[in-house]
């Protein structure tokens, strides 16, 4: 379908400022305009504790003289401020050193239609509508039997309109919204008092769920949580739950980031074209996912992108690559340029998943004699450069391929390759972060107990 014009008055506003940039000395210039809202709301024990609204205007300006460049931005468009940054940023890109792969994007490689993908609900919620959420979502989770007190509630708004204007040509925007709900509760007292939470994100108020489930979840999580034992140190299947498998699909790639294989600091670096998880795994990146948490229609240096598989069959197929990074390898850019008003772009991924499996999680445990469902990981111990891998981690015992008794103050710890390798996938995939994964096992972790 043809795109969508930008905001007219925003796309005027850029199309000033790359014109002055001109002027000023520029040899070539990107600008990109951001205009945000957001609300929050918060209460705990049923009193409101927080009432927030904003609403912001953030502009940014990236000059190129010859190979130098700089980045400016502002908060002010009025054409005096307009004029005083194009000028402050030229004068800034003379006197830094050279670089020779910064550049904006080929002309060739931009965006030219991209698809409506959803991504705004033209609704506003009014606060008196939050506030009864939030309330409705406390009740629910301190009404389950066995939670004793609450941390809060909160639900949130949020909606950008994003432009960015090029002197390659490039002229695009669009708009994205987001609904959220969370609630953090305790269960029993004193040194045995477990805490845990739940929550919910959508683009569409319709699509998130009620607090009601939200609530209950919450609350029936952190009263499976109470009286957890220790166990002894020793190396067993460990099963992620889907709400903590994203975060080994995120450190895939954190690994194959352009930036990072360019300087040589991963842990991935020579491994492209090669099996590096095992056969039939399969990783995507779409950036078109209609009402998706991470879509964009175009990439943050106006380029095309869309559905790849980074993972194909257990086989690494590609790097995340914006402009930079790719002439810093020698390659094109495969369109996952992210940036800010303040920075330069880089490469970063957009909704992520890994495809489910054929067994049910039920079938994943079932022949674990001895094993450790992880619901919840603490702290970052990854190393990015050797794939070393340590979190502490809380959850539950299994044994005889059934949850036993949670389990609370141990570490895990592999090594990134090694996990990968061994990784099975269960069926039970769903779309609630923007980098998501359903049930995985890896086999022969060590568990770090007594």
């Amino acid at each position: 379908m043809p795109p969508l014009p930008p905001d007219a008055t925003a796309a005027g506003i850029l199309d000033d400022l790359l014109t002055l940039a001109r002027k000023a000395g520029a040899d070539a210039a990107d600008a990109l305009l951001v205009d945000s809202a957001a609300m929050s709301m918060s209460q705990r024990l049923g009193k409101p504790e927080e009432v927030q609204r904003a609403e912001s205007g953030d502009l940014g300006l990236r000059v190129f003289v010859g190979k130098r460049q700089a980045i400016v931005s502002s908060t002010d468009r009025s054409p005096a401020l307009l004029r005083e940054l194009a000028e402050r940023a030229v004068a800034m890109a003379r006197l830094v050193p050279e670089d020779d792969f910064c550049g904006l994007a080929d002309p060739d490689s931009l965006a030219r239609d991209w698809p409506d993908l959803d991504l705004c609900d033209p609704s506003e919620p009014v606060a008196e509508d939050l506030l009864a959420q939030i309330a409705e979502l406390e009740e629910t989770a301190l009404a389950v039997p066995g939670v004793s007190n609450s941390e809060g509630a909160d639900a949130g708004w949020s909606r950008s309109t994003v432009t960015l204007a090029a002197s390659n040509g490039f002229s695009g925007g669009y708009s994205v919204s987001r609904r959220s709900l969370s609630v953090s509760v305790l269960a029993g007292s004193g040194t045995g008092m477990e805490r845990d939470y739940d929550y919910h994100s959508a683009i569409y108020a319709g699509d998130l769920e009620s607090p009601v489930t939200i609530g209950r979840r919450a609350g029936e999580r952190v009263v499976a949580r109470l009286n957890p034992r220790k166990v002894a140190t020793q190396a067993v299947p460990v099963v992620f739950d889907p709400r903590v498998a994203g975060g080994l699909v995120s450190h895939l790639t954190g690994a194959i980031s352009g930036a990072a294989i360019a300087r040589g600091t991963s842990f991935l670096k020579d491994k492209m074209g090669q099996a590096v998880f095992a056969p039939g795994i399969t990783i995507v990146d779409d950036p078109h996912i209609r009402r998706g948490l991470r879509s964009k229609p175009f990439d943050a240096e106006g380029q095309a992108n869309g559905r790849r598989n980074l993972i194909d069959g257990g086989v690494l197929t590609t790097w995340l690559l914006d402009c930079r990074s790719a002439r810093q390898l020698g390659l094109a850019s495969t369109g996952h340029a992210s940036r800010g008003t303040g920075g330069p772009p880089g490469p970063s991924a957009t909704n992520v998943y890994l495809a489910p499996g054929e067994e049910t999680p039920e079938q994943l445990l079932a022949d674990i004699r001895q094993g450790f469902y992880v619901t919840s990981l603490m702290g970052s111990g990854v190393n990015g450069i050797t794939g070393d891998y340590s979190r502490g981690a809380s959850g539950f015992w299994i044994e005889d391929g059934k949850i036993a008794f949670p389990v609370a103050e141990v570490t895990i710890a592999g090594n990134l390759k090694d996990m990968y390798l061994t990784l099975r996938p269960a069926n039970d995939l769903e779309f609630r972060h923007g980098v998501d994964s359903p049930t995985l096992r890896v086999e022969g972790m060590t568990v770090a107990g007594t």
